[in-house]
């Protein structure tokens, strides 16, 4: 099959969440399937400045929107996974240090950016098919590419080889729905006709990621209980009507791990390896952190770790509280990383004061930290209130660093629950998003690592395999199932 995967993310390059992981692991994984796939994003500085070798197209792409019309630059390049990638640029709206904003605040134009993103990447499609190279596949993501199935659809119109392209839409957050004035719609090139309540209309506002679900041939999202809640008022974000509507056309499909970069094994990052056979460095690991953040040297203190975006709904005000609460009645450590609500980041330090030296906060950590704290802690935390699918509880597993996870979303079909005894088990759940509930599972956890089973434990996570070539083999399966309707 012929893929064009439309993103705005792509680890190492350009991340702002778990897109980017995704962006690169399963087009590789894809590749191996012996598809051929290209990535289409936007062209951020970061790309060139990781040293990326990218080559400028000589012809310019023409981008008609609305009344107006924009000049393109394609650059066109290959990553290291001899993945095909092209980079639009357009002066102005595309070349932006950040992907949706900056310092916390969104690009008031954004709807215009991914408007005129969405049309580029569509054109590029086309000119792809009237070149003789057939697209099966357009696989786009989230709400700042979900417009992709909509221009393509305008498109084949006058070109009539497009009309045999599929489109798939995943939703790696249903909450980030792109929501603009309706006056943008002529803006972005599409007629009133299209603001209707089973279109782009969104009470009065006009819905990007709405678009995409009544346009996509088919939609994905990142876990089986996700694709499940979403469909509820309570996780659906008012999108659950819709989704429900193409409920047929929906699958769950669980993120993979990238294991050549997220490995024990092999990890350049961490001071020393080791695997589920031989953990015997881990020991090593944890005491390097330890000392590389100013926490006491101490193998016998459980250091908890904790990173990712400081945003509501990853519980980061419940791991604030809980540390507090924890620290006064144990002798645990805590290492926390991450960036974001400003609120929460005041917060999170001043719970990091009140810990009496046994806590600390790296705000905007680098990815080479990341691995080390996880390399280093002995208990992860994942409080989210929701999550899609969450990557980093499987990053945790795969360094002996045992879950404690709210038992929602991708993180119930990824850490089961250990027993009393640690027979069986990959983590520690709790029920309810509460600061209760997290001490509990956090106290419950450290009292297991003084178990003789607690070593168990650790290898049967470290053993989990939740790579990429089973969730690639799934997709493969969504695209035949379009291709032969």
């Amino acid at each position: 099959m012929e893929i064009v995967f439309v993103t705005t993310e792509l680890s190492p390059f350009v991340k702002v969440g778990g897109l980017a992981d995704v962006s690169s692991a399963l087009p590789k994984a894809l590749r191996a399937l012996g598809h051929s796939v290209t990535i289409v994003m936007p062209r951020s500085p970061a790309l060139e400045q990781h040293g990326l070798l990218l080559a400028r197209r000589l012809t310019p792409l023409a981008i008609p929107l609305g009344d107006r019309s924009f000049t393109a630059t394609v650059l066109d390049g290959r990553l290291s996974s001899q993945v095909e990638l092209i980079a639009i640029d357009v002066p102005g709206l595309l070349d932006r240090p950040g992907v949706y904003g900056e310092r916390g605040e969104a690009y008031v134009d954004n709807a215009m950016r991914f408007g005129v993103f969405s049309r580029a990447a569509a054109e590029v499609v086309r000119q792809r098919v009237i070149g003789g190279r057939a697209v099966d596949i357009v696989h786009v993501h989230d709400w700042a590419t979900a417009l992709v199935p909509t221009y393509i659809r305008i498109l084949a119109a006058d070109t009539p080889a497009l009309a045999s392209t599929r489109t798939v839409l995943t939703i790696h957050n249903v909450a980030y729905q792109g929501v603009f004035p309706k006056e943008m719609l002529p803006n972005i090139g599409l007629g009133w006709d299209y603001f209707r309540v089973d279109g782009i209309e969104f009470y009065g506002s006009i819905n990007y990621l709405k678009q995409g679900i009544v346009s996509s041939d088919a939609i994905t999202t990142v876990s089986p209980t996700y694709a499940a809640q979403i469909q509820t008022p309570e996780y659906g974000a008012r999108l659950d009507g819709v989704l429900c509507s193409r409920s047929s056309s929906l699958f769950g499909i669980l993120n993979g791990v990238d294991y050549s970069v997220w490995n024990p094994a092999t990890d350049p990052a961490t001071v020393a390896r080791y695997d589920a056979e031989d953990i015997t460095n881990k020991a090593r690991c944890k005491s390097a952190v330890q000392r590389e953040l100013g926490l006491p040297l101490d193998a016998d203190a459980p250091v908890i770790a904790c990173v990712g975006r400081v945003v509501e709904q990853k519980g980061w005000d419940l791991v604030a509280q809980a540390a507090v609460h924890v620290s006064r009645r144990t002798g645990v450590q805590f290492a926390f990383a991450g960036d974001g609500d400003l609120a929460l980041i005041a917060a999170l330090r001043s719970a990091v004061s009140k810990c009496h030296g046994k806590a600390v906060f790296v705000q905007a950590a680098d990815e080479a930290l990341v691995h080390r704290m996880i390399a280093g802690a002995d208990i992860f935390l994942v409080p989210s209130r929701y999550e899609p699918c969450g990557l980093v509880q499987m990053y945790a597993h795969r360094y002996g660093a045992i879950p404690v996870a709210h038992a929602t979303g991708g993180l119930r079909d990824t850490v089961v629950d250990a027993d009393a005894q640690l027979e069986t088990g990959t983590g520690f759940l709790f029920d309810e998003p509460t600061v209760d509930a997290l001490v509990g599972a956090i106290e419950r956890a450290v009292a297991a690592r003084e178990l003789p089973r607690w070593r168990a434990l650790v290898r049967r996570a470290m053993r989990l395999d939740r790579g990429w070539d089973g969730p690639a083999r799934r997709y493969e399966q969504v695209y035949r199932t379009l291709l032969v309707a």
